[in-house]
């Protein structure tokens, strides 16, 4: 299991979200149980072999014509043993999908966070007969099986009796023909009820061998793909944060997606701008982001570090100039020390490092009511164990990227969670981390979030439709400015109370003004800068 892990780790990002290899890894488990299993079955194996080969010297030393009657005796039971296995494997894999879905449905019921939801939509129902419906399909399978095995076992139980009384009248044979002795026919006898009385166990053992081991085969083909798609080893090494990161013609398709995430990009950023990646949703903002990271390889096209391509440059080393924090940002299970810290390892006991990314994110001030501080478990789900919102969370996200301290900073709708406060100073410190040198590259829909932008790329249906700095993309009067007139129009329509006075509306950016018009003063203050 330990290997697995290992390798499942080190895999391409494309293979981890591939469905097919995540159906490999559900199977290997198994195996990791399996080989566990089989050393058990092989003992038990061995001993039967030794009393089924002491029984079978026994015959052969009697009459040598005996032995082949009892190996008769022992193949028919072999060979349902190995079918049973086989169509127990086969079903197992044809049922996988199937169980998972089931596991799934299980985990939502069990589950704290799905729980609101599902009482106050009331879908629980529906969730636990799809799950009562499976779970009958699933024993509706399992009855399959034992009928079929039940045959195969009968089959087999049968060609095995047959063959069984063939050797007791060959003995009877034998003895009328005076070939052997009386006293020797009563000892081959009783070789040959040891020998088949240890063959239904031995026969139950090697069917368990026998299908742990195709689980077990299963455990060797997920290590040996996840060898085989993993991040590679070598390249050139990158020795410092590079000065200009471009994209030339770069085309990205999901497997099983028949339109591409991004279709013929190119673009440049330089080292120590704001980049704002901007579109709807699905636009091919986030999948942008990762081809930058190197978590993703173009289809077509190319990413290129100071000239030098993407996939010639040492994984590991492009990693270590990265500081990522995605949109489904992930809530470790253990202490805000550690959530924080997990970005960079090696660092885990620099306390004032730790005490600086708390104080740049805002998560200083959850870590003051936690009650044990750093110490306290984040995870409520086990006894000690504290809860924070989603807002918390992310401000978790946020310090353990600035914890990690990172030449190249991704943002992937970092505010999303956060009280316009925080949202605010965020912003300014993202302007702190420019002058210092440091390239930030923020992926959002909210377009008044990047007024003070280096360049911004607008992205949608994965084509650069429009790009430039915001002023620059108002003036342009295109997407970019319709969908921020839009936003900006949704502050400017906010109802007022029946006893203020009335407000003229704010005017709208026209076509050629050289800056936009001002914006509500809730949306000047929630987004100045970034």
């Amino acid at each position: 299991m330990l290997l697995l892990l290992r390798r499942s780790a080190r895999v391409e990002l494309a293979a981890m979200e591939s469905g097919d290899f995540q159906r490999l890894l559900h199977s290997a488990q198994r195996g990791t149980v399996a080989a566990r299993q089989m050393t058990r079955n092989s003992l038990q194996v061995l001993h039967g072999l030794v009393v089924f080969a002491s029984a079978a010297v026994v015959l052969v030393t009697l009459h040598p014509v005996l032995l082949p009657l009892l190996l008769a005796a022992a193949l028919p039971k072999g060979w349902g043993a190995a079918r049973s296995a086989r169509r127990s494997y086969r079903s197992t894999q044809t049922w996988l999908e199937h169980a998972r879905r089931n596991q799934v449905l299980a985990r939502l019921l069990l589950d704290r966070d799905s729980a609101p939801e599902l009482r106050v939509h009331g879908a629980a129902e529906y969730l636990v007969e799809s799950f009562d419906r499976m779970s009958r399909e699933a024993a509706g399978e399992q009855a399959r099986l034992s009928r079929a095995a039940a045959g195969t076992t009968a089959l087999a139980g049968a060609l095995a009796g047959l063959a069984a009384a063939g050797v007791y009248g060959l003995l009877v044979l034998l003895v009328m023909g005076s070939w052997i002795p009386l006293a020797a026919a009563g000892t081959a006898a009783i070789a040959v009820r040891t020998a088949t009385a240890q063959l239904d166990s031995l026969v139950q053992q090697v069917n368990s061998l026998y299908e742990q081991a195709l689980f077990y085969a299963d455990l060797e083909a997920a290590c040996r793909m996840a060898g085989e798609r993993k991040v590679p080893g070598g390249g050139e090494r990158v020795r410092a944060a590079p000065a200009a990161i471009s994209l030339s013609e770069v085309s990205f398709r999901y497997a099983g997606v028949r339109e591409p995430a991004l279709d013929r990009v190119s673009l440049e950023i330089t080292k120590g701008q704001i980049v704002a990646l901007v579109g709807p949703n699905g636009a091919g903002k986030t999948t942008l982001s990762r081809l930058l990271c190197g978590l993703y390889t173009p289809e077509r096209g190319s990413v290129h570090w100071d000239g030098r391509d993407l996939r010639t440059l040492r994984r590991a080393d492009v990693h270590e100039r990265i500081a990522l924090v995605s949109q489904t940002f992930t809530q470790w299970p253990f202490t805000a020390r550690t959530n924080v810290a997990i970005a960079r390892p090696e660092a885990r006991a620099d306390g004032a490092r730790l005490r600086r990314a708390a104080a740049d994110s805002g998560f200083a001030d959850v870590v003051e009511r936690l009650p044990r501080g750093w110490e306290t478990l984040l995870a409520p789900e086990f006894v000690g164990g504290a809860e924070l919102s989603g807002g918390q969370w992310q401000r978790a996200a946020l310090a353990r990227a600035a914890f990690r301290g990172a030449d190249i900073l991704v943002y992937d709708e970092p505010t999303a969670a956060l009280d316009p406060q925080t949202e605010i100073e965020f912003f300014d410190r993202i302007q702190e981390l420019a002058r210092g040198g440091q390239t930030v590259v923020l992926v959002t829909h909210r377009l008044a979030s990047v007024r003070h932008a280096d360049q911004i790329f607008f992205l949608d249906r994965g084509r650069l439709v429009e790009s430039g700095s915001f002023a620059e993309l108002l003036d342009h009067d295109g997407r970019f400015a319709r969908l921020y007139r839009m936003q900006a129009e949704q502050y400017a329509a906010a109802p007022r109370s029946r006893t203020s006075a009335p407000e003229p509306p704010v005017s709208p950016v026209q076509p050629g003004d050289s800056a936009p018009a001002p914006a509500p003063e809730s949306l000047r203050e929630g987004n100045r800068v970034a």
